[in-house]
């Protein structure tokens, strides 16, 4: 499986395609009501919401077009960053098992349209350390950070993670600091620059103003199932991280660098497990966890136990949606 995985062609598309449906055909069955989670400090969900008002089956559509997007997406950023193979679709392919473990998942929740502005952050942030002007990028990373913020609002605090693990991706100045700060606090002048202009400024401001006040760090979006869940993902991948024969991955310093960036980011993907929401629709610690496994997958020596885990675990994912619902 995880050579198979390691090439691309039409094939894997359609794989990863299927796979995709059999997660989500549950929740068209039985026309699964998506839960809204619209908040005044979430103008961008707000408003998809709100034009996907009239279906439940159209949240659900969307939602499923939407992780299919960032499926290709997650899988070109490892591609052109070398973590994985040029010609490998390793990272669609773990990427859509960890976004529909469970039926919880399969859904339309603000981070799934967040992430997609994350990733595209991500992959500007990236583009920085071959960049000999990385102005630019760096602007448009924290506009797309700007937007993922108003997707799901406590997504701002990855403007803390770009500042934090710039320098490791280029070494520059202050001055590189503040760029993509700005990007981030223009998009959120000009924004409510227009409602102040065309809307109700006021109300806006309390409702931030509630966000900030009801703000803390707390276990209630915990549970024993969920806990167990992630605590055998993240013990697998130190597991293969220790037995895969590492010393034979790919280590250029370009590579070393990125994935340094992204085992930063579950720093924050674990502040973020902290905020009160229910842990399996904070998908950030997904996103690292599918940088970490595509990664260990793409540069394996021995394969065979590597691929009797992988078949099992997406059995038991299979299983969780149709034959038993553990979460």
């Amino acid at each position: 499986m995880i050579k198979f995985f390691r090439q691309s062609y039409a094939v894997q598309y359609a794989i990863i395609a299927l796979m995709a449906i059999a997660f989500w055909l549950p929740s068209f069955i039985v026309g699964k009501v998506p839960v809204d989670q619209s908040s005044p400090a979430t103008p961008l969900f707000n408003a998809v919401e709100h034009m996907l008002r009239f279906s439940p089956y159209a949240k659900l559509v969307f939602a499923f077009l939407l992780m299919l997007v960032e499926v290709l997406l997650i899988n070109a950023i490892l591609a052109e960053n070398q973590i994985i193979g040029k010609v490998s679709m390793m990272g669609s392919f773990v990427f859509v098992i960890l976004m529909n473990l469970t039926r919880t998942q399969v859904n339309f929740y603000p981070f799934a349209l967040a992430m997609i502005f994350i990733l595209l952050a991500m992959r500007e942030l990236f583009k920085v350390y071959q960049s000999h002007k990385p102005e630019l990028n760096l602007l448009k990373c924290g506009i797309f950070m700007a937007f993922a913020s108003m997707c799901y609002f406590m997504s701002f605090i990855l403007l803390l993670w770009v500042l934090v693990v710039l320098p490791i991706l280029k070494k520059g100045s202050l001055r590189l600091e503040l760029i993509p700060l700005t990007g981030f606090l223009l998009t959120y002048f000009l924004y409510f620059s227009w409602v102040y202009l065309f809307g109700d400024f006021l109300p806006l401001m309390e409702g931030y103003g509630d966000v900030f006040m009801d703000m803390n760090l707390s276990v209630d979006g915990f549970n024993l199932k969920s806990v167990l869940l992630l605590a055998f993902i993240v013990v697998s991948a130190v597991l293969l991280f220790l037995s895969s024969g590492n010393s034979n991955f790919e280590k250029t310093v370009a590579v070393r660098s990125k994935m340094t960036a992204s085992v930063i980011m579950s720093v924050f993907a674990l502040f973020l497990l902290l905020t009160g929401e229910n842990i399996l629709l904070n998908a950030l610690f997904f996103l690292v966890l599918t940088i970490i496994f595509a990664y260990e997958f793409s540069y394996i020596n021995n394969t065979s136990w590597a691929d009797l885990f992988l078949t099992v675990f997406l059995l038991l994912v299979l299983a969780n949606h149709y034959y038993f619902k553990l979460l």
